[in-house]
């Protein structure tokens, strides 16, 4: 027999969530390993080879991440030598991560896990599904929960 907090629990959007996150992340983890780069890594060089140098408060936005948080994964990277952290090219005021050539090697070799996990996950769930859960879950993020009060 289910408890109420069972029942609770099964329809938590947070946790159903989060637990597919880690899923998800453990699997592209694997496969991204033999590079040495871990997903959000990955994540974090992929939006600096796209976009270019950006602030870290912008990148943090970009990957809807907390900047704390970010500045803890950027560490590694910057010491690898994978980005630099520097004055910005219009404004010296402003410091910038980029990418750097060591780091844009490193994303090329990644990319190869990357595309094994995308093939694999496109072959489990299906290709469709997975294109439908990816405009989900932009949809999702692109969602302003907090814009407006919730009256029961």
């Amino acid at each position: 027999m289910k408890t109420e907090t069972d029942l609770a629990a099964r329809q938590c959007n947070c946790l159903a969530i989060r637990q597919a996150s880690r899923h998800v992340t453990q699997f592209y983890d694997q496969l991204l390993a033999p590079s040495g780069l871990r997903t959000t890594q990955f994540a974090i060089l992929s939006r600096l080879q796209r976009g270019g140098p950006m602030t870290i408060n912008e990148l943090a936005a970009a990957l809807v991440m907390d900047r704390t948080t970010l500045g803890r994964n950027i560490l590694p990277l910057e010491r690898e030598g994978l980005i630099e952290i520097g004055a910005g090219a219009s404004d010296r005021r402003r410091r910038e991560v980029r990418l750097s050539a060591a780091g844009a090697a490193r994303l090329g070799a990644a990319r190869r896990g990357w595309a094994q996990a995308q093939k694999r996950f496109d072959a489990v769930f299906g290709s469709e599904r997975a294109s439908a859960l990816r405009d989900l879950l932009r949809e999702v993020v692109a969602s302003d929960f907090a814009a407006g009060e919730l009256t029961a």
